[in-house]
């Protein structure tokens, strides 16, 4: 069994994205690593060839900054990096730049890439979510964070990435998955609320025009975290790849977890979904076999 990691990454360093961590949390069980490097304004080429591995590979891109459609220049960037990849794999493991797996999850999904190889009905593997925000010590837990999400698929070309590059779809249709146990930590919410508020004014021109982003973006130079609903403590460990990272936190955020700001509606919902696993109105963008 042959596996390829896949990324694109853009500004790692302007927007101080973890993407040297996201890519090294899943590089011991990947035979090979793509990553599909847009045109950037720092040195995030340099950042990437400074990682010490002969299994990356990279693919300089251009991205279509006149693209305004649903965050669809992602994915054609996401599809981008999934093309380089060797037509011997098997397996493809897609991992965003904000995101990281837990070493401890490593065996699990080796398992699960073995278990299901021969079963060509299984086209992908679905991941559970961790959603941090704020700070690495507290988790969104309000009905809006997507629990779920496809993170590796078979090496297939057509299987692509699917609107803004959350998920993927074999020619327009939703893939067959086997649900594994094993999460992806998502770290786009924690970081310098300066850098935070720079990256919500830029990535806003992908979904959206100048128009909205005037009357929805805060002109502001600093993210208030302090806006957000409903927040749980995280009592587990980090990925040993964040730990660095970690430690040089220099802001500081602090929410009382006991005091949420839901509306009643959102606390039906929750409730309903932690003790009945049933999250109402879920976006599924899978079909779990």
């Amino acid at each position: 069994m042959k596996v390829a990691g896949f990324t694109f990454i853009r500004n790692a360093q302007k927007f101080d994205y973890p993407i040297v961590e996201a890519i090294t949390s899943i590089l011991p069980i990947c035979d090979e690593f793509i990553v599909a490097i847009g045109n950037s304004e720092d040195d995030t080429m340099q950042l990437i060839q400074n990682i010490n591995s002969t299994k990356i590979k990279i693919v300089p891109t251009q991205w279509n900054d006149a693209l305004r459609e649903g965050g669809a220049v992602l994915a054609l960037e996401t599809n981008k990096a999934k093309e380089a990849i060797s037509k011997d794999v098997d397996w493809c493991f897609y991992i965003q730049g904000d995101e990281a797996i837990h070493e401890k999850y490593l065996p699990t999904i080796l398992t699960a890439m073995h278990q299901h190889l021969a079963n060509e009905k299984v086209e992908g593997l679905l991941f559970k979510y961790e959603h941090f925000f704020g700070a690495y010590n507290y988790c969104g837990n309000a009905p809006n964070w997507y629990r779920r999400e496809i993170r590796i698929v078979r090496n297939d070309p057509t299987i692509t990435s699917y609107k803004d590059a959350q998920g993927f779809r074999k020619q327009g249709k939703k893939l067959h998955v086997k649900l594994i146990d094993a999460y992806v930590y998502h770290y786009g919410w924690v970081k310098n609320p300066t850098h935070q508020m720079q990256k919500a004014k830029d990535f806003s021109k992908y979904w959206h025009n100048e128009e909205w982003i005037k009357q929805n973006i805060p002109d502001v130079e600093s993210c208030d975290y302090s806006g957000i609903d409903s927040l749980k403590l995280f009592t587990g460990t980090h990925p040993q790849v964040m730990l660095p990272r970690i430690a040089r936190q220099n802001w500081e955020f602090v929410y009382d977890v006991s005091k949420n700001k839901l509306s009643t509606k959102k606390k039906i919902r929750m409730w309903i979904e932690q003790n009945w696993g049933w999250k109402i109105g879920e976006y599924r963008n899978y079909k779990i076999i």
